[in-house]
């Protein structure tokens, strides 16, 4: 009798089918900024599948606006940095235990884990011994360094769900079948594009405006309110003081040269207006933005952007960059030797070919940053080409729909057939 009635709830959309089976629990754990944008997106597809969902979480203010209950604030565990995470190894085991603590009060039907792999492994490790449904959004970058990690993934966990292409094939290489979401950011960007062109961009006494109040796609040029009508070129040096300090001085050199551009630095949210007052202020066509990072690259003709995730942020925006990149030599020289990939910019990455110009270490000059901008400014066969490629792109992480519906199905399909 049983399996009659499971095959004919099967016949019904999966909305139905949920909402015709006990209420299920959530646990979801992230620990860093993006962690909370991108949760945040997944709970929300998560309750339009399951309007009973009941949610717990390690997250941020965007995620606990999505809906659930916050049990730990990302801003309470970013520890970033070999000495600092040294320096608060107390703090970091004793969340670990609290977190197991109400894991097991809590007992969910799924744990999910959002990228964040230093801590999310070993709650996975430990989740799998009490037995619990695990699911992995976000998969660790296991393809750069650490591939044996790849064992305990498997191990450990039920369902991994990736958002970059190429992690389906390197997954698969280690026997482990996962399944392919698309990128959680293009959806993100494409939001913020739709809302984004009304708002104003404030840039230290600088304020950018529609030249209409309703603009069409045609229209969609910013006049200043007062008199700075210089194109803009993005500069997105990173958010570690560190890096900061290693790479903003080549970029801010090079504003010299273009004197007829606006140069705009992207302040990280973790750095005060002194720290970055003292680096600007030799060079006139130099300002910032703070926390308004894609109203600044809306708005941009060009950027020099670190590597990492603002790279692709950068393309989906549609914006020539040039990525940068410079570190100490000893950390450089350990890094090399112990990441294994070909490039180091995501875009690069994907399109497993040189879309983007990389400019590493001992190429990261005033020079070679000039030359480049050069080109990504005044070339329009460059920019053409860019263009296409940033289309094809887009086009790679958007296979299948947005990111995070997909993710919550595949989430909520999960748990529906363990229940049956």
């Amino acid at each position: 009798m049983k399996n009659s009635s499971t095959k004919h709830l099967l016949i019904f959309p999966l909305e139905v089918v949920v909402s015709l089976l006990p209420y299920m629990k959530y646990y979801i754990i992230s620990g860093e900024a993006s962690g909370d944008l991108h949760g945040s997106n997944l709970i929300k597809e998560i309750k339009k599948l399951d309007h009973q969902a009941d949610i717990r979480f390690w997250g941020g203010d965007l995620m606990q606006e999505a809906g659930g209950v916050l049990v730990k604030h990302y801003k309470d565990l970013a520890f970033m940095g070999f000495v600092e995470i040294l320096t608060n190894l107390r703090t970091i085991f004793r969340n670990l235990d609290f977190c197991k603590h109400d894991i097991l009060e809590y007992r969910p039907d799924a744990l999910i884990l959002i990228d964040y792999p230093g801590f999310n492994m070993r709650i996975a490790k430990w989740a799998r011994e009490q037995g619990l449904r695990i699911i992995y959004y976000i998969s660790p970058q296991v393809w750069a360094w650490k591939e044996n990690r790849v064992k305990q993934i498997r191990k450990c966990v039920d369902k991994m769900l990736v958002i970059l292409p190429f992690e389906k094939e390197f997954y698969r290489k280690w026997d482990y079948d996962v399944e392919y979401v698309g990128h959680p950011l293009v959806e993100v960007v494409e939001a913020y594009k739709q809302q984004g062109t009304r708002e104003i961009l404030d840039i230290e006494g600088y304020s950018y405006k529609p030249e209409n109040d309703n603009p069409g796609p045609k229209e969609m040029q910013y006049k200043p309110e007062l008199g700075n009508d210089k194109p803009i070129v993005a500069l997105l040096p990173g958010s570690r003081k560190q890096e900061i300090l290693k790479k903003l001085p080549v970029m801010l050199e090079v504003s010299r040269v273009f004197p007829d551009h606006a140069f705009v630095v992207a302040k990280a949210p973790g750095q005060e207006d002194d720290f970055y007052r003292g680096l600007l202020k030799d060079y006139p066509n130099v300002y910032s933005v703070r926390n308004q990072t894609y109203g600044l690259l809306l708005r941009s003709k060009a950027a020099c952007v670190t590597s990492g995730t603002a790279t692709l942020e950068t393309a989906l925006f549609g914006v020539p960059e040039v990525v940068c990149y410079k570190g100490s030599a000893a950390s450089y020289h350990i890094a090399k030797r112990m990441i294994k990939v070909k490039y180091i910019s995501l875009v690069n990455l994907i399109m497993d070919k040189l879309v983007v110009k990389e400019l590493i270490q001992d190429g990261l000059t005033p020079e070679n940053l000039r030359r480049e901008l050069q080109e990504l400014l005044h070339d329009p066969q460059r920019r053409e080409q860019l263009s296409r490629d940033y289309k094809a792109l887009t086009d790679i992480l958007s296979r299948g729909g947005h990111a995070s519906a997909n993710a919550a199905r595949i989430i909520v399909d999960f748990l529906q057939k363990k229940q049956d």
